[in-house]
């Protein structure tokens, strides 16, 4: 029973990290419907969920407990709809690029990059630019920035794939106490932008579009500082 019982939770921490695929599908929905601040939420959602599935597999160990379903695939299929199809979607949507063909650049890069075998490093880092596109694109659209300079930061990053930095990994940082301090920033950053796309005239007055600014230089600082180059 107990067996069973486990299995049953396997399946479940699995079904919750392919809802993130639901989510990239009504995100494109809204995006094709001009409802660009409902798949700002949405992409929100699906990003909370990624943040929270890898924890919950290893802590229910789902690769022992339901080895005939790669988790690690099924986290890439998700991951490359939401942090890749849907915000380079929203790009092409919301005219944020001075012509189509640049939205290849990232789709291409990070359909590399997804399928590198070490695109996450043995020290738990990951290596190149994590296709963070949903940040950006999300980014460039409560700023309302223009397709030249939006365009700019698309190919640097799309270089960025490739450049061998190595980024945090925030669910498996060491020591567990900056650990929490990520999670709980990454809390209050979702919760700022999820009000920033959702509440914009109550927000403007605050500077939160500003502030929430905070939680990515925190994080690019802390990939410099303790990931930094990969030296072989």
């Amino acid at each position: 029973m107990a067996a069973q019982h486990s299995r049953w939770t396997a399946w479940a921490v699995h079904l919750f990290t392919a809802s993130g695929a639901v989510a990239a599908l009504f995100a494109l929905i809204a995006i094709s419907n001009g409802r660009l601040a409902t798949a700002v939420l949405l992409m929100l959602t699906a990003l909370v969920i990624d943040s929270v599935d890898g924890t919950l597999a290893r802590a229910v160990r789902v690769r022992e407990v339901l080895p005939e379903i790669d988790g690690r695939r099924l986290d890439d299929i998700v991951d490359y709809l939401n942090y890749v199809i849907v915000p380079v979607y929203f790009l092409a949507s919301g005219g944020f690029v001075a012509h189509p063909a640049w939205l290849a650049a990232p789709v291409l890069a990070s359909a590399i990059g997804f399928s590198r075998v070490d695109a996450k490093t043995e020290d738990d880092f990951f290596l190149g630019f994590p296709s963070y596109w949903n940040i950006l694109a999300i980014y460039l659209w409560l700023f309302d920035v223009g397709p030249v300079f939006s365009t700019v930061w698309l190919a640097g990053l799309a270089i960025a794939v490739f450049v061998p930095l190595k980024y945090l990994y925030p669910s498996k940082l060491e020591p567990r106490s900056l650990r929490r301090a990520m999670a709980l920033g990454g809390i209050v950053w979702c919760t700022t932008l999820a009000a920033c796309a959702g509440q914009p005239d109550w927000v403007e007055s605050l500077w939160l579009r500003e502030l929430s600014l905070a939680y990515p230089i925190w994080y690019m600082g802390l990939s410099l500082v303790r990931g930094g180059l990969k030296r072989d």
